[in-house]
């Protein structure tokens, strides 16, 4: 069944958020950057607005003073009016990168920031009349439209209450000397500021969670996307059980290399060998640290041989081995008895070869729980039934 025709009720993975996050789709808020925007906006306003007033003011005392001799050169009122185009340019700049770092930085704090080009580049399938009318009726969309009244009744209620009660104060400011008039509508429109500031932090306050629901509810899956995505994610078991099949056999092949440091190899005879290492001083138990079956089995007992390593023969203990041992790991509790007994016999083997005692006998059958013989475990299985 089509994955489009379910219903997505399932929340978004890690892995799809990961990926949405790659193309650019976060989390924004509007309402979180008219905030930002308006109210560092209005700050910096009011902090440099001081600052520039003085500024112009003084520039404007030297640029008006004129004399005989600025009259008779006309390059000094070019040169004055670069300098207040100048200082006119700077307030300017000034401003506009403390309104876009505010901008920059309300939208990082609602998504995070993103390394993408691609809502950058152009998708053909918006030109497609038939489906942004779709995307008119869209619950983002609903949400839009109803935060959109939401706000415009809010702000036009609060707008006109505001100034029905300020009008009256506005019009004796024409009674009061011009400073003091200043000063007053200066409070005042701070003030509505102010109270415009207030209702926008409201609405950011609710508008960002919002956001983060519709963006998470966006990208819901359905049931089969997400059995797609552990498919995805785990691999067929085939194929991984190819692949460790694969990495086993690579393993086995570079522990060829290990061979010469073994103390004997055990072979079944030419199916199986295992090559086995001990030093007492620093290992615990004996060491697998080369396996293999068949070709590879034997080219661990040519390598052995060529380095005078013993290579016994004990098909119950290689088989026990090859199936129960990890390369470069102890072999198991259970096989201790039996390779103590190879080891003894190696031992006694190399003295007799140094000419330090009398060679051994045939190498005794090691004492090989059964159940750890891969042969025997059918055979067991079937007396038990």
């Amino acid at each position: 069944m089509d994955s489009n025709s379910q219903d997505r009720n399932l929340p978004a993975s890690e892995r799809k958020l990961q990926k949405a996050r790659e193309d650019g789709q976060v989390t924004r808020s509007r309402d979180l950057s008219h905030l930002a925007v308006l109210g560092v906006g209005a700050l910096g306003l009011m902090t440099l607005a001081p600052l520039m007033l003085e500024r112009f003011k003084m520039d404007l005392s030297h640029q008006l003073s004129f004399d005989a001799a600025s009259v008779m050169q006309p390059g000094v009122m070019l040169s004055r009016l670069q300098t207040m185009t100048g200082s006119g340019l700077i307030a300017c700049t000034v401003f506009a990168a403390i309104v876009i770092a505010a901008a920059v930085l309300s939208t990082v704090a609602a998504g995070g920031w993103v390394n993408s080009l691609k809502p950058l580049m152009p998708d053909f399938s918006r030109l497609n009349p038939l489906t942004g009318f779709g995307r008119l009726f869209t619950k983002d969309k609903l949400a839009e439209v109803v935060k959109m009244v939401v706000l415009t009744a809010v702000l036009g209620t609060i707008g006109t209450l505001y100034l029905s009660a300020g009008l009256g104060e506005v019009a004796r400011m024409l009674l009061q000397p011009s400073s003091s008039a200043i000063r007053h509508l200066t409070q005042w429109l701070s003030a509505g500021m102010g109270l415009m500031l207030l209702v926008v932090l409201l609405m950011a306050m609710v508008d960002v969670p919002l956001q983060s629901f519709l963006h998470k509810s966006r990208l819901k899956m359905s049931h089969q996307e997400v059995k797609q995505e552990h498919k995805e994610s785990d691999g067929n078991p085939q194929v991984k059980g190819k692949l460790r099949q694969r990495q086993r056999e690579i393993a086995q092949g570079n522990s060829i290399s290990a061979v010469p440091k073994a103390d004997f190899v055990v072979m079944n005879p030419t199916h199986f060998a295992v090559a086995i290492r001990y030093d007492d001083a620093t290992m615990r138990a004996p060491k697998v640290i080369s396996k293999g079956a068949d070709l590879l089995a034997l080219k661990i007992r040519d390598i052995a041989k060529s380095h005078s390593i013993p290579v016994l023969q004990s098909p119950m203990l290689a088989r026990a081995l090859y199936a129960h041992s990890e390369l470069d790991h102890d072999i198991p509790a259970d096989l201790y008895t039996a390779v103590a007994q190879v080891l003894a016999y190696v031992y006694r083997l190399k003295a007799a070869m140094r000419g330090d005692g009398p060679m051994p006998e045939d190498l005794p059958t090691p004492d090989v729980p059964p159940e750890l013989d891969p042969l025997s475990m059918p055979l067991a299985a079937e007396v038990t039934a």
